[in-house]
């Protein structure tokens, strides 16, 4: 059976001065077979290629969507990719069965500490409840919807933590 082929795409405002999210970014371009897309190194004036990430979408099997959490959601320019990327016809509504069958996972980070993100905590929320729409477009475009992966007190990780948090993420990609 062969592995299946992992588009990671990498969306953060200033990739330059991330840590951890380079540090898990890092750890997942190990594996042969993820292909690592960052959006604002592509992109830095938003413009999208939209023929060039289609094609990428079609070319892979599990879409991994990894940014850190910004005001309990996505970094603008993952929104700008969805919005010109998955459109009408391709991800969605008549022929727009493109991304049926594939998988979506999101791995994303956050300031505060675990404990912030769940009922009556700091945030009320959980992080699963923060990013239902990702949810709700995977269940638009028929794809399946793995459980998050999180890092949570990023401000607060040591090194071995990071370490911890890499080889943890590289594992959890390798067994999609």
């Amino acid at each position: 059976m062969s592995q299946s082929r992992i588009l990671l795409i990498y969306a953060h405002r200033d990739p330059a001065a991330s840590r951890v999210n380079r540090a898990l970014l890092t750890a997942a371009a190990t594996l042969p077979n993820v292909t690592v897309n960052e959006l604002m190194t592509r992109y830095s004036d938003f413009r999208i290629d939209v023929a060039h990430e289609q094609r990428l979408l079609l070319d892979h099997d599990v879409i991994v969507l990894q940014f850190p959490c910004y005001w309990y959601s996505t970094p603008a320019i993952l929104k700008e990719w969805q919005d010109a990327v998955l459109s009408y016809g391709f991800a969605y509504g008549p022929g727009g069965d493109k991304l049926r069958g594939k998988v979506l996972m999101v791995a994303t980070t956050t300031g505060g500490p675990v404990d912030a993100y769940q009922a009556g905590g700091f945030n009320q929320y959980t992080m699963s409840e923060l990013l239902r729409p990702l949810q709700a477009t995977a269940n638009l475009t028929g794809m399946s919807y793995q459980p998050i992966f999180s890092v949570h007190g990023v401000r607060m990780l040591d090194d071995a933590a990071l370490d911890h948090a890499a080889t943890a993420y590289r594992a959890r990609l390798a067994a999609v």
